[in-house]
């Protein structure tokens, strides 16, 4: 059974260097093990691994874990950082090296495109550019440097996308008020604040009636959606209580949560298979957080394995087979 990795993640060395010089809140920092660490302030961000620079690793990776087509993607922070000079620079370096990438490996290789989000003329100037390089999707964090991804400044950047119909990996990073909350300790930022991140981010899109605005687009909610399937009861009990004069979204919180997409990342089969009962298994994609240091290559593989055959490959790889157009 083929199987397609939707979230996997990639850096540059160039693109290391760029942050390390022109990061703004964002730098690296020596960990007790004496590995460097992206920080913003106090909070760990990321930990760049070997893999995320090195595709022929990554190939012999995925053959030797029967992983079939990579959609690779910019992890956090992204390029949501310095000057708008700064922010395109690093965008069209990574997105440059994913394309390269894939026309070495075309059989084996996609990815999402990083855009400056900030500078939503040079976001759209990028967007047309990467597609037009092959990009399969767009990547976004889970808030633009503090922003909501509902901010009317981003609204072009969002028709563009939808007008083109395309998949956007929507991917949690460090939130807002990390430091406040102290989500540096024990490296709660990644354990809990990813989660809220997301969970925050596609709640506001629901409850302002974004997926209405706009239909076409593919979202795809990291790590199983955070929170998101455990909330729907929270969910449809706050709509029902809505005022009429507040309400935004056109259908039902279910209704849109049976829209978007998940990836498989849960770490646990019993989360997995909730996440199937509430959003259907024609909605959930694999994926593996390879090369970070909590990737769950083989969690991913067992855990769908226990699914019934119908479910296991609409996750392994039919979902993402029509998402995609592969």
């Amino acid at each position: 059974m083929p199987i397609i990795d939707v979230h996997t993640h990639a850096y540059t060395h160039r693109w290391l260097e760029i942050l390390r010089e022109q990061g703004g809140e964002y730098g690296l920092k020596i960990r007790p093990d004496g590995h460097e660490e992206i920080f913003r302030g106090e909070t760990p961000v990321a930990f760049p691994q070997p893999g995320h620079f090195d595709y022929d690793l990554r190939i012999k990776q995925m053959d030797a874990t029967g992983i079939d087509v990579s959609i690779v993607s910019l992890t956090c922070p992204n390029v949501y950082w310095g000057t708008e000079e700064v922010s395109c620079m690093a965008a069209q370096e990574s997105n440059d090296t994913m394309a390269a990438a894939q026309s070495t490996y075309p059989d084996r290789i996609r990815w999402f495109t990083s855009l400056p989000w900030e500078y939503p003329e040079k976001a759209l100037e990028e967007l047309t550019r990467s597609c037009d390089n092959g990009a399969s999707g767009v990547m976004v964090l889970a808030n633009v440097a503090g922003m909501s991804l509902t901010d009317e400044m981003f609204a072009p950047i969002w028709k563009e996308i939808d007008r083109r119909g395309l998949p956007l990996l929507l991917h949690p990073s460090d939130p807002p008020g990390a430091a406040q909350m102290d989500m540096g300790a024990f490296d709660l930022s990644w354990s809990v604040g990813f989660m809220f991140d997301t969970t925050l981010a596609v709640t506001r899109m629901i409850f302002d009636g974004f997926f209405d605005k706009y239909p076409k687009l593919k979202l795809i909610a990291s790590h199983g959606g955070a929170a998101l399937p455990y909330l729907v009861g929270r969910f449809e009990k706050g709509d029902e209580v809505e005022l009429p004069q507040r309400r935004k979204m056109q259908q039902k919180p279910t209704d849109y949560l049976r829209h978007i997409y998940y990836d498989c990342i849960t770490y646990d089969a019993r989360a997995l298979q909730y996440l199937i009962s509430i959003v259907g298994r024609d909605q959930v994609m694999f994926g593996t957080d390879w090369p970070h240091q909590v990737f769950d290559t083989i969690g991913a593989k067992e855990n769908t394995a226990l699914l019934p055959d119908d479910q296991c490959s609409a996750i392994r790889h039919r979902t993402a087979e029509k998402v995609f157009g592969l």
